[in-house]
């Protein structure tokens, strides 16, 4: 009798199913996340009338101001310069080597299929949707190519995810909090200088942002994977993929 009450209970607290609730909680979060974009999307194409009224009125409000006020442009550049491509490559490909050094191949692997992806994605997204860039009588930055989905925006936030994963396990006391706050402040800004300057609408800085979590949270899951596949525990991302990757601190 005792014996039949327990196999559920071991049953349920099997590998197989404990890997098969994780997978599901990451696929329902996915989910979660991609169906912003989706419907996004779906306005943009379809010329809903209140998104482009929104994305027109927040254009013409910032390049209002960003034509009289000199100062401002140049705040929104070095941001904008910040979510750069060329400074990502440079960054990341120093990221990617130091792992590899140290012996962190997975890690490195994660980091280079998560950067590389998010911006083949964008660009196949980007031809698919094929919105043009706002036009602007004076505008006070350019920028080549299209415009949907924000490349400088989901860039960012890809970017600043992968770096908290890989380095939150070095970071201790109030530096983690720090790290994450300082993370999320310099993505918003990023997103704004690109609809600041005027080369982006809004719902493209969204986009990016919503199309860079999901893809993200979906490469997130797929290393955890790996890890429950090696018998190593499941990773919590508020404590980086590789929480045993830095010594101790005593």
């Amino acid at each position: 009798m005792s014996t039949t009450t327990r196999r559920p209970a071991e049953a349920a607290g099997t590998p197989e199913r404990r890997f098969g609730l994780r997978a599901l909680l990451a696929a329902t979060a996915l989910v979660l996340v991609a169906v912003p974009f989706g419907l996004l999307l779906f306005l943009v194409e379809d010329k809903w009338s209140p998104l482009l009224r929104a994305d027109s009125g927040a254009r013409d409000e910032l390049y209002g101001y960003a034509v009289d006020h000199r100062s401002f442009v140049i705040a929104m550049r070095v941001l904008s310069t910040i979510g750069s491509t060329a400074v990502w490559l440079a960054l990341f490909t120093a990221v990617v080597v130091w792992l590899v050094v140290r012996g962190s191949r997975r890690l490195a692997l994660f980091t280079l299929v998560t950067v590389a992806g998010s911006a083949v994605i964008n660009h196949v997204v980007k031809i698919a949707v094929n919105r043009a860039r706002p036009v602007l009588p004076d505008p006070v930055a350019h920028a080549s190519g299209l415009s949907f989905p924000s490349g400088h925006a989901q860039g960012a936030i890809v970017g600043f995810a992968v770096l908290l994963l890989v380095f939150l396990p070095w970071l201790r006391g109030s530096w983690r909090p720090m790290a994450m706050v300082a993370a999320v402040l310099v993505t918003i800004g990023i997103g704004f200088s690109r609809i600041a300057l005027g080369v982006h609408y809004a719902s493209d800085v969204l986009a990016g942002y919503v199309l860079g979590a999901a893809w993200v949270i979906a490469m997130t899951a797929a290393f955890n994977a790996l890890r429950l596949e090696r018998g190593q525990a499941k990773a919590r991302p508020q404590e980086g993929l590789e929480p045993d990757a830095a010594a101790p601190h005593s």
